[in-house]
Protein backbone atom coordinates (compact mmCIF):
# COMPACT_ATOMS: atom_id res chain seq x y z
CA UNK A 1 0.00 0.00 0.00
CA UNK A 2 1.11 3.39 -0.69
CA UNK A 3 -0.10 6.22 1.97
CA UNK A 4 -2.04 8.55 0.24
CA UNK A 5 -2.75 10.99 3.29
CA UNK A 6 0.62 11.34 4.66
CA UNK A 7 2.05 12.49 1.19
CA UNK A 8 0.02 15.47 0.64
CA UNK A 9 0.72 18.22 3.15
CA UNK A 10 -2.67 19.66 2.57
CA UNK A 11 -4.40 16.81 4.01
CA UNK A 12 -2.57 16.88 7.13
CA UNK A 13 -5.03 18.82 9.14
CA UNK A 14 -8.61 18.29 7.80
CA UNK A 15 -11.13 15.40 9.24
CA UNK A 16 -11.32 13.26 6.10
CA UNK A 17 -13.91 11.15 8.20
CA UNK A 18 -16.58 11.89 10.98
CA UNK A 19 -19.72 11.20 12.13
CA UNK A 20 -22.65 12.54 10.49
CA UNK A 21 -24.54 13.94 13.30
CA UNK A 22 -27.50 15.53 11.06
CA UNK A 23 -28.30 12.56 10.10
CA UNK A 24 -32.00 11.98 11.73
CA UNK A 25 -31.98 8.08 11.91
CA UNK A 26 -28.59 7.84 13.90
CA UNK A 27 -30.67 9.29 16.95
CA UNK A 28 -34.27 9.12 17.89
CA UNK A 29 -36.59 11.41 20.39
CA UNK A 30 -37.74 9.74 23.81
CA UNK A 31 -40.07 11.09 26.45
CA UNK A 32 -39.07 10.16 30.34
CA UNK A 33 -38.93 11.70 33.56
CA UNK A 34 -35.99 13.67 35.29
CA UNK A 35 -35.06 13.19 39.04
CA UNK A 36 -37.79 15.74 39.96
CA UNK A 37 -40.73 13.86 38.47
CA UNK A 38 -40.55 16.33 35.30
CA UNK A 39 -41.39 15.41 31.96
CA UNK A 40 -38.31 15.60 29.42
CA UNK A 41 -37.41 14.63 26.44
CA UNK A 42 -34.08 13.13 25.35
CA UNK A 43 -31.95 11.82 21.98
CA UNK A 44 -31.22 8.46 22.33
CA UNK A 45 -28.50 6.91 19.52
CA UNK A 46 -30.14 4.07 17.62
CA UNK A 47 -29.00 0.20 17.64
CA UNK A 48 -30.01 -2.06 15.10
CA UNK A 49 -29.25 -5.37 13.80
CA UNK A 50 -26.86 -5.35 10.58
CA UNK A 51 -25.49 -8.61 8.14
CA UNK A 52 -22.53 -8.99 6.58
CA UNK A 53 -22.31 -11.81 3.28
CA UNK A 54 -19.01 -12.45 1.95
CA UNK A 55 -20.25 -13.09 -1.87
CA UNK A 56 -22.54 -15.71 -1.06
CA UNK A 57 -22.44 -16.54 2.26
CA UNK A 58 -23.84 -14.86 5.40
CA UNK A 59 -21.32 -14.21 7.79
CA UNK A 60 -22.71 -12.28 10.86
CA UNK A 61 -25.08 -10.26 12.36
CA UNK A 62 -23.95 -7.94 14.54
CA UNK A 63 -26.26 -4.70 16.41
CA UNK A 64 -24.89 -1.61 15.00
CA UNK A 65 -25.35 2.56 14.68
CA UNK A 66 -26.29 2.48 10.91
CA UNK A 67 -23.54 4.69 9.46
CA UNK A 68 -20.95 3.75 7.26
CA UNK A 69 -21.91 0.41 6.56
CA UNK A 70 -19.44 -0.33 3.72
CA UNK A 71 -16.75 0.56 5.60
CA UNK A 72 -18.04 -1.41 8.77
CA UNK A 73 -18.84 -4.45 6.83
CA UNK A 74 -15.42 -4.38 5.29
CA UNK A 75 -13.45 -3.74 8.44
CA UNK A 76 -15.14 -6.15 10.27
CA UNK A 77 -13.90 -8.82 7.35
CA UNK A 78 -10.19 -7.43 7.42
CA UNK A 79 -10.40 -7.97 11.11
CA UNK A 80 -11.62 -11.71 11.11
CA UNK A 81 -8.49 -12.76 8.28
CA UNK A 82 -11.90 -13.25 5.98
CA UNK A 83 -10.23 -10.84 3.62
CA UNK A 84 -6.39 -10.19 3.09
CA UNK A 85 -5.16 -6.71 1.96
CA UNK A 86 -4.30 -8.29 -1.38
CA UNK A 87 -8.02 -8.93 -1.89
CA UNK A 88 -9.85 -7.33 -4.95
CA UNK A 89 -13.22 -6.47 -3.96
CA UNK A 90 -15.08 -6.44 -7.64
CA UNK A 91 -18.04 -4.86 -5.93
CA UNK A 92 -19.98 -3.47 -2.56
CA UNK A 93 -23.62 -3.61 -2.17
CA UNK A 94 -25.52 -2.01 0.73
CA UNK A 95 -29.62 -2.87 1.41
CA UNK A 96 -30.58 0.11 3.23
CA UNK A 97 -34.12 -1.41 3.51
CA UNK A 98 -32.75 -4.68 5.12
CA UNK A 99 -28.99 -3.15 6.44
CA UNK A 100 -27.26 -5.74 4.99
CA UNK A 101 -23.98 -5.52 2.85
CA UNK A 102 -23.12 -7.96 0.47
CA UNK A 103 -19.21 -7.84 -0.50
CA UNK A 104 -17.99 -9.89 -3.70
CA UNK A 105 -14.47 -10.79 -4.15
CA UNK A 106 -12.25 -12.16 -7.50
CA UNK A 107 -11.02 -14.39 -4.91
CA UNK A 108 -13.25 -17.41 -3.87
CA UNK A 109 -14.24 -17.73 -0.78
CA UNK A 110 -15.98 -20.56 1.96
CA UNK A 111 -15.54 -19.58 5.44
CA UNK A 112 -18.20 -22.69 6.96
CA UNK A 113 -15.38 -23.97 9.21
CA UNK A 114 -14.52 -20.76 10.60
CA UNK A 115 -17.95 -19.84 11.81
CA UNK A 116 -18.28 -22.63 13.64
CA UNK A 117 -15.56 -21.45 15.76
CA UNK A 118 -16.99 -18.36 17.59
CA UNK A 119 -15.52 -16.68 20.49
CA UNK A 120 -18.17 -13.83 22.68
CA UNK A 121 -16.01 -10.89 23.04
CA UNK A 122 -15.96 -8.42 26.18
CA UNK A 123 -17.16 -5.92 23.75
CA UNK A 124 -19.89 -3.60 24.11
CA UNK A 125 -23.09 -4.71 21.74
CA UNK A 126 -21.70 -7.95 22.44
CA UNK A 127 -18.52 -8.99 20.00
CA UNK A 128 -17.95 -11.55 18.16
CA UNK A 129 -14.85 -12.95 16.68
CA UNK A 130 -13.66 -16.23 14.87
CA UNK A 131 -10.89 -19.38 16.64
CA UNK A 132 -8.15 -18.18 13.89
CA UNK A 133 -9.02 -14.15 14.42
CA UNK A 134 -4.92 -14.53 15.68
CA UNK A 135 -3.49 -15.82 12.52
CA UNK A 136 -1.67 -13.49 11.33
CA UNK A 137 -1.07 -11.88 14.71
CA UNK A 138 2.45 -13.28 14.66
CA UNK A 139 3.75 -12.45 11.34
CA UNK A 140 2.91 -8.57 11.83
CA UNK A 141 6.03 -6.84 12.38
CA UNK A 142 5.35 -2.89 13.78
CA UNK A 143 7.18 -0.04 12.75
CA UNK A 144 10.03 0.92 15.51
CA UNK A 145 10.46 4.00 13.71
CA UNK A 146 7.28 5.49 14.43
CA UNK A 147 6.97 7.27 17.60
CA UNK A 148 4.78 9.96 19.86
CA UNK A 149 5.53 12.88 22.08
CA UNK A 150 3.82 13.19 25.43
CA UNK A 151 2.53 16.70 23.94
CA UNK A 152 1.03 14.93 20.92
CA UNK A 153 -1.29 12.99 23.66
CA UNK A 154 -2.47 16.06 25.19
CA UNK A 155 -3.55 17.63 21.62
CA UNK A 156 -4.68 14.50 20.37
CA UNK A 157 -7.60 14.21 23.53
CA UNK A 158 -8.41 18.02 23.01
CA UNK A 159 -8.81 17.63 19.72
CA UNK A 160 -11.23 14.73 19.99
CA UNK A 161 -13.89 16.80 22.01
CA UNK A 162 -13.63 19.10 19.80
CA UNK A 163 -15.05 17.16 17.12
CA UNK A 164 -19.02 17.20 17.08
CA UNK A 165 -20.05 14.19 17.86
CA UNK A 166 -23.22 11.68 18.88
CA UNK A 167 -21.86 10.56 22.31
CA UNK A 168 -22.17 15.08 23.00
CA UNK A 169 -25.81 14.48 21.71
CA UNK A 170 -27.23 11.16 22.89
CA UNK A 171 -24.43 9.76 25.10
CA UNK A 172 -24.40 5.54 25.03
CA UNK A 173 -21.55 5.33 22.22
CA UNK A 174 -18.05 5.10 21.66
CA UNK A 175 -15.62 6.49 19.67
CA UNK A 176 -12.17 5.51 17.62
CA UNK A 177 -10.04 7.97 15.72
CA UNK A 178 -6.59 7.71 13.09
CA UNK A 179 -4.13 9.51 13.72
CA UNK A 180 -1.07 10.96 11.74
CA UNK A 181 1.61 12.36 14.35
CA UNK A 182 -1.17 14.78 16.38
CA UNK A 183 -3.66 15.25 13.35
CA UNK A 184 -6.95 13.73 13.21
CA UNK A 185 -7.22 12.18 9.86
CA UNK A 186 -10.96 10.23 11.11
CA UNK A 187 -12.94 10.36 14.08
CA UNK A 188 -16.14 7.45 13.89
CA UNK A 189 -18.81 6.25 16.42
CA UNK A 190 -20.80 3.34 17.15
CA UNK A 191 -22.55 1.47 20.35
CA UNK A 192 -19.90 -1.14 20.17
CA UNK A 193 -15.85 0.04 20.50
CA UNK A 194 -15.41 -3.32 18.16
CA UNK A 195 -17.54 -1.76 15.47
CA UNK A 196 -16.13 1.37 15.13
CA UNK A 197 -12.27 -0.23 15.24
CA UNK A 198 -13.96 -2.46 12.08
CA UNK A 199 -14.84 1.42 10.11
CA UNK A 200 -11.54 3.14 10.61
CA UNK A 201 -9.80 -0.43 9.29
CA UNK A 202 -12.72 -0.51 6.41
CA UNK A 203 -12.15 2.80 5.23
CA UNK A 204 -8.22 2.93 5.75
CA UNK A 205 -8.50 -0.44 3.10
CA UNK A 206 -10.99 1.03 0.67
CA UNK A 207 -8.45 4.23 0.87
CA UNK A 208 -5.45 2.37 0.31
CA UNK A 209 -3.79 4.14 3.79
CA UNK A 210 -1.21 2.41 5.37
CA UNK A 211 -1.15 2.20 8.94
CA UNK A 212 2.64 1.67 9.97
CA UNK A 213 3.24 5.84 10.79
CA UNK A 214 -0.39 6.03 12.47
CA UNK A 215 -1.70 6.45 15.66
CA UNK A 216 -4.82 4.96 17.27
CA UNK A 217 -7.47 6.27 19.50
CA UNK A 218 -10.02 4.65 21.31
CA UNK A 219 -12.47 5.71 24.20
CA UNK A 220 -12.89 2.50 24.97
CA UNK A 221 -11.21 -0.22 27.09
CA UNK A 222 -7.75 -1.83 26.15
CA UNK A 223 -8.65 -5.34 25.53
CA UNK A 224 -7.05 -8.45 23.57
CA UNK A 225 -9.70 -7.78 20.87
CA UNK A 226 -8.79 -4.00 20.84
CA UNK A 227 -4.86 -5.16 20.58
CA UNK A 228 -5.39 -7.46 18.04
CA UNK A 229 -7.44 -5.61 15.77
CA UNK A 230 -4.73 -2.24 16.37
CA UNK A 231 -2.05 -5.13 15.41
CA UNK A 232 -3.45 -6.12 12.10
CA UNK A 233 -4.00 -2.78 11.05
CA UNK A 234 -0.17 -2.56 11.55
CA UNK A 235 -0.34 0.61 13.72
CA UNK A 236 2.23 0.74 16.52
CA UNK A 237 0.77 2.89 19.03
CA UNK A 238 -2.63 2.45 21.05
CA UNK A 239 -4.29 5.27 22.91
CA UNK A 240 -7.33 5.54 25.47
CA UNK A 241 -8.50 7.46 27.95
CA UNK A 242 -9.83 3.69 29.77
CA UNK A 243 -7.69 1.29 31.46
CA UNK A 244 -6.59 -2.31 30.38
CA UNK A 245 -6.57 -6.08 30.40
CA UNK A 246 -4.53 -7.74 31.32
CA UNK A 247 -5.09 -10.23 28.51
CA UNK A 248 -4.51 -6.58 26.21
CA UNK A 249 -1.33 -5.87 28.10
CA UNK A 250 0.16 -9.35 27.95
CA UNK A 251 -0.19 -9.29 23.59
CA UNK A 252 0.77 -5.58 23.67
CA UNK A 253 4.25 -6.48 24.97
CA UNK A 254 4.34 -9.88 22.43
CA UNK A 255 3.78 -7.56 19.80
CA UNK A 256 5.66 -4.31 20.83
CA UNK A 257 2.84 -2.34 20.39
CA UNK A 258 3.00 0.49 22.58
CA UNK A 259 -0.16 0.61 24.56
CA UNK A 260 -1.19 3.98 26.94
CA UNK A 261 -3.93 4.24 28.47
CA UNK A 262 -5.92 6.13 31.05
CA UNK A 263 -5.15 9.49 29.29
CA UNK A 264 -6.30 12.50 30.53
CA UNK A 265 -5.16 16.17 30.79
CA UNK A 266 -1.31 15.58 30.90
CA UNK A 267 -1.71 12.62 32.82
CA UNK A 268 -1.18 8.29 30.76
CA UNK A 269 0.20 5.35 31.80
CA UNK A 270 2.54 3.43 29.32
CA UNK A 271 2.48 -0.75 29.91
CA UNK A 272 4.14 -1.67 26.85
CA UNK A 273 6.40 -0.04 23.89
CA UNK A 274 7.72 2.43 25.50
CA UNK A 275 10.92 2.71 23.19
CA UNK A 276 7.87 4.87 20.98
CA UNK A 277 7.46 7.81 23.12
CA UNK A 278 9.20 11.19 23.62
CA UNK A 279 8.95 12.90 26.74
CA UNK A 280 8.40 16.59 25.82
Amino acid sequence: MTDKIINDTNLLNPLKLKPNIDDMDLTKNVVGLNELNEKIEVDVVTEKPFTIFLNSQEIVTTMSLGDMPKELAVGYLLNQNMLNKKDVIEEIDYDDDLDVVVIRTKRKTNYEKKLTKKIRTSGCAVGTVYGDMMETFYDVKLNDDNFIKTSWMINISKKITEIPSLYIKAGAIHGCALCYKENILAYVEDVGRHNAVDKIAGWMFLNDINGRDKIFYTTGRLTSEMVIKTVQMEIPILLSRSGFTESGVSLANEAKLSLIGRMKGKRFILLSGNHRVIYD
